[in-house]
């Protein structure tokens, strides 16, 4: 296997500025609970065992229910999510992988009758922050639990 160069010890400024910008959303209006689904189904969509196992830890931290955790693949079978959060998980999908014909007028409607205009902005915001750190996290090959104690995600112990 190639090793991968380390972006982050590349491109400390643009790390430091890109990390500072997704921790706006921490005073953003979405919850904790939807924000960390969205990281989840954005993470699992793109591919990036490392972003899905920091925020499954992350939202363990949080107090997210392990069942819920497991349910977030098939969130449109499982009767554990409220439409709020099924409005966001669908919003994460469709800007994940957005359709040739673009984002379709029903699921835009669906998403903003559960959403303010100031909270889908924040929502949009935070789902493509992540998917830039899919991307970034995919591209080098970052491991999965390599930066658990530098994040305090050895809080979760999901070892």
């Amino acid at each position: 296997m190639t090793q991968r160069i380390n972006y982050i010890q590349q491109s400390p400024e643009l790390f430091k500025k890109f990390l500072a910008f997704s921790d706006q959303f921490k005073n953003s209006l979405i919850e904790e609970p939807i924000h960390d689904l969205v990281n989840i189904r954005a993470s699992q969509l793109n591919g990036c065992g490392f972003c899905l196992d920091m925020h499954v830890k992350e939202a363990t931290i949080h107090g997210e229910r392990a069942l819920r955790l497991h349910h977030v693949a098939a969130w449109r079978e499982s009767a554990l999510f409220a439409p709020r959060e099924r409005a966001a998980l669908a919003w994460t999908e469709v800007l994940t992988k957005l359709p040739d014909h673009g984002v379709a007028d029903d699921i835009y409607e669906r998403v903003r009758s559960q959403f303010s205009e100031k909270e889908l902005s924040d929502l949009t915001f935070a789902v493509m922050a992540i998917n830039g750190w899919n991307r970034a996290n995919i591209a080098f090959k970052t491991v999965p639990g390599s930066a658990d104690k530098a994040f305090g995600l050895d809080k979760a112990s999901l070892a």
